[in-house]
């Protein structure tokens, strides 16, 4: 199982900062983390549940990951290895996590996909999910498997959506020109654009689609 140690720097202080896998034990913490960064009219049902958690530890501990400060969860970053055809990669968020209860997980598979990524708002400028996606480099690094992969959301989208198509919006994120939430965030963490993926998550910001992004283990080049 995986747990590390290193210091963040918060108000110009270094403070330490602990990753490591979720228990059971964590359960009420990490939900707790879902209903700060998803407050309503947010529906509570879309929220991890204690099943799902359960679950989640059950198909693939070592995708369970959490983030503390000062003894308190900050954030959660939650995967499952699955089958991916690069020359097949349309899929949605519901298909490939198994409605979230990561029933899809097969530990054969290479690719470590990551189902759900999610950092306190008051924690939100701590570099903490970058720490969690290096964690997951670590994880497929140590076991020998091929990519990270993902759907990245697509905040900035929808007010744009009336002037421009999804594919267009990418490119000019990708040219600097438009900054992204979380497909910026996702650059500055290693991942690349893979393609756009149509309904795969009911997401007005975001008009549905998103950007799968990988990260490809460098040890493993074809």
């Amino acid at each position: 199982m995986y747990r590390k140690e290193q210091f963040i720097f918060k108000a110009g202080k270094p403070v330490s900062a602990v990753i490591r896998n979720y228990k059971k034990g964590d359960f009420g913490a990490l939900i707790d983390v879902q209903r700060e960064s998803f407050p309503p009219p947010f529906p509570e049902d879309l929220w991890w549940s204690e099943d799902q958690l359960e679950s989640h530890l059950a198909a693939y501990p070592e995708g369970a990951l959490c983030v503390e400060i000062g003894g308190e969860i900050a954030g959660s970053l939650t995967s499952l290895l699955v089958d991916f055809d690069p020359q097949h990669p349309q899929h949605t968020w519901s298909e490939i996590t198994g409605d979230g209860y990561l029933t899809n997980h097969r530990d054969e598979a290479k690719t470590l996909y990551i189902a759900d990524i999610c950092i306190k708002p008051s924690f939100r400028k701590l570099d903490l999910g970058k720490l969690l996606m290096e964690a997951v480099y670590e994880r497929v690094v140590h076991d020998r498997l091929l990519r990270v992969l993902g759907g990245a959301r697509m905040p900035g989208y929808g007010a744009l959506a009336a002037d421009m198509g999804p594919q267009e919006y990418v490119e000019r994120v990708m040219a600097g020109d438009l900054k992204d939430p979380v497909i910026s965030f996702l650059l500055r963490c290693g991942r690349t654009p893979v393609g756009l993926a149509a309904d795969y998550l009911e997401d007005e910001d975001s008009r549905n689609f998103a950007l799968l992004m990988e990260w490809r283990n460098p040890f493993l080049n074809d």
